[in-house]
C-alpha cells in the first residue's frame, strides 16, 4: 500500500467516524423529545448510520498498477437509518402527550448505550488519526534518507 492510499482509508475513517458521531449526538439530544419528528409527529426515532467498505481505487491507472492495493478498502456512510424499533411507553398521566391510560410514547433511544456508541466512535477516530501520523512520519523518514 502506498503513502497515498494509507492517507486515503484513514481519511475515509475519519469521515464516517464523524458522521457517526454527529449521528449519535443527535439521538441523545432528542432522546426526550416526545412529539412534532417524523410525518405522523409521533416522537423521536433512534438513527444509525449504515457503514460499507468501498474500494481505494481513483483511477484506471491505479487498478493496473498494483495488485498488492487489491484488497485495500476504505470505509463510507451510505445511509442514516432509522431505528425501527417501538417507542418506549412511560407512564406519566401529567404529560401533555399521555394517551387515555397516561402512558407517553417516548422515543427509543438509550443513553446508556449511545455514549458507549460515542466512546467507540471517539476510539476510532482516534485510531484513524494515529494511522494518519503513523504514514505521516515514515513519509518523512523517507525523506530523510534520500538526503
Amino acid at each position: 500500500m502506498d503513502f497515498f492510499s494509507s492517507m486515503r482509508v484513514s481519511a475515509s475513517g475519519l469521515d464516517a467516524q464523524t458522521k457517526r458521531m454527529n449521528t449519535i449526538s443527535s439521538n441523545i439530544a432528542n432522546a426526550e423529545t416526545t412529539r412534532g419528528v417524523g410525518p405522523n409527529g409521533g416522537p423521536y426515532r433512534k438513527k444509525d448510520p449504515i457503514l460499507s467498505a468501498q474500494t481505494d481505487r481513483e483511477s484506471f491507472g491505479e487498478i493496473l498498477d498494483n495488485a498488492l492495493d487489491e484488497n485495500v478498502q476504505g470505509v463510507q456512510v451510505v445511509d442514516i437509518a432509522e431505528d425501527p424499533k417501538p417507542p418506549r411507553l412511560v407512564y406519566n398521566p401529567r404529560h401533555p402527550d399521555a394517551n387515555p391510560e397516561g402512558y407517553v410514547a417516548m422515543p427509543n433511544v438509550n443513553p446508556v448505550e449511545e455514549m458507549a456508541n460515542m466512546i467507540s466512535a471517539q476510539r476510532s477516530y482516534e485510531a484513524n488519526v494515529t494511522a494518519m501520523g503513523a504514514a505521516k512520519s515514515m513519509a518523512q523518514k523517507a525523506l530523510e534518507i534520500g538526503r
